[in-house]
């Protein structure tokens, strides 16, 4: 098998950590301001055609990512040997190949795939490639994977769950792909955390704060979210996305993965433990998180669903990329919430205590059609 396209050589990272199968389109300027690109949004322009303008945090801030990071390092680590363990247990490691989904897919798939090479003393291939809600994954990626390892089993990875829109795409994805070629690819995805009871695959079901989800760019390898706009993206190429070279000062990609990976060896002992246990429950979804999303809906008569970002992951992107209306934040997880605030006070956003949801806190996007 072969293809056509060939994928830019773009990211921050190492080149045995992971493959970008993306289009660097760096030298096009298709970033909008907040509120320019929220009111295109709510008016019909799909989100994966511009980009936002990055984020770029504060020394306190910074400070506070630092200093998440060593207190989650870790957790994060038993999280991620978890998942490891499961993804060999249900795949094996002799075909097996990992696809983390860009952008928040990619340091975890990272961990992943350090965690397997130190415990298994095996290297599996790693990619990172573009799937966009309503527009499916990239297909030409998956082709370009099959070309290199035909007889690839593919395990996709993401940071969290919110609602669930991702696992949704994914299937839907697969089932498209699969019906028109040969080479099948499983839709199973596995996350860090699952708050929104999605996956079967997951690290825990705890809406806890992933470091990586506090900054955008500059802790995903200083590559953008991904592109798909026709108006400079050919037909069957890769998804685009920038690189953005002009933050490398910035850039704490590796050394968020390098501080995470120091704990593996202690941590085994938790791990196994928490496979043990983990494997003895029903993981089926059961989508309660969705539950707490129409409850959310109908208490503040919300428009859209596509409104409400459940989450701290997703809490902590409106906040970064959207247009906020109000945060709503559960009491029971206020230890996790510390950035939250920070970013909703910087804004001038109100928060409001809500405690019936499976989520540690919750982003309502204000409606700026009406």
């Amino acid at each position: 098998m072969t293809t056509k396209f060939q994928p830019d050589v773009l990211g921050s990272y190492k080149t045995e950590d992971v493959l970008f199968l993306l289009r660097d389109i760096s030298h096009i300027e298709i970033e909008r301001d907040t509120t320019e690109r929220e009111q295109l949004i709510q008016t019909g322009t799909h989100y994966a055609e511009m980009l936002p303008v990055e984020f770029q945090p504060g020394e306190q801030y910074m400070e506070l990512f630092h200093t998440t990071l060593h207190e989650y390092a870790e957790r994060i680590a038993i999280a991620v040997g978890v998942v490891a363990e499961q993804i060999v247990k249900n795949r094996g490691t002799e075909h097996l190949v990992l696809v983390s989904l860009a952008r928040a897919g990619t340091p975890i798939g990272i961990l992943i795939k350090r965690y397997i090479e130190k415990t298994y003393n095996v290297t599996v291939p790693h990619y990172s490639i573009s799937i966009i809600r309503d527009r499916g994954i990239d297909e030409t990626a998956i082709d370009y994977i099959f070309a290199q390892h035909e007889q690839a089993d593919i395990q996709f990875i993401d940071g969290w769950t919110g609602k669930g829109a991702i696992t949704r795409e994914l299937k839907e994805a697969c089932d498209t792909y699969n019906q028109a070629h040969t080479q099948h690819i499983n839709p199973d995805l596995a996350v860090l955390a699952d708050p929104g009871h999605c996956v079967e695959v997951y690290g825990t079901r705890d809406d806890f704060l992933i470091p990586s989800a506090c900054l955008n760019s500059t802790v995903s390898g200083l590559v953008s979210r991904t592109v798909l706009n026709t108006a400079f993206i050919e037909e069957g190429d890769f998804h685009g996305a920038k690189y953005y070279r002009e933050f490398s000062d910035q850039d704490v990609s590796n050394y968020y993965v390098d501080e995470v990976t120091k704990h593996f060896e202690a941590v085994r002992p938790q791990i196994h433990a928490q496979v043990t246990q983990l494997l003895a429950y029903d993981r089926t979804p059961s989508w309660q998180g969705m539950k707490s999303v129409e409850a959310i809906k109908e208490r503040y008569d919300i428009a859209k669903t596509n409104y409400i970002k459940p989450g701290v992951g997703e809490t902590t992107r409106v906040l970064l990329r959207r247009v906020p209306w109000k945060i709503l934040v559960n009491p029971k997880f206020d230890n996790d919430l510390t950035h939250i605030r920070l970013l909703a006070a910087e804004r001038n956003v109100p928060i409001e205590v809500y405690e019936d949801m499976e989520y540690s806190c919750c982003g309502l996007i204000k409606d700026v059609t009406v």
